[in-house]
């Protein structure tokens, strides 16, 4: 008998999964969990060509993005310590 894996926390789940990584629907329990899901995530152009050259805008753009995720990151840090 599988385990709940709706009942599981994702630390929980996580941790299921590591130990019975062929479980399939434990992993889709988990990816469902996505915050936010694929339907409102942002997604990038690719970071290479297919013969490996570098595609300077797509690196520009991806790196000013996780910039902005950071400082968001640290702001939010900030505000709940005060």
């Amino acid at each position: 008998m599988k385990p709940n894996f709706e009942a599981m926390t994702s630390k929980e789940l996580t941790a299921y999964i590591l130990a019975h990584r062929d479980d399939d629907e434990a992993i889709r329990v988990l990816f469902s969990r996505r915050n936010p899901p694929d339907s409102e995530a942002t997604w990038y152009g690719p970071m290479l060509t297919a013969d490996g050259t570098p595609i300077e805008e797509n690196i520009r753009i991806a790196e000013e993005a996780i910039k902005q995720r950071i400082e968001q990151a640290n702001k939010r840090k900030q505000d709940s310590q005060s």
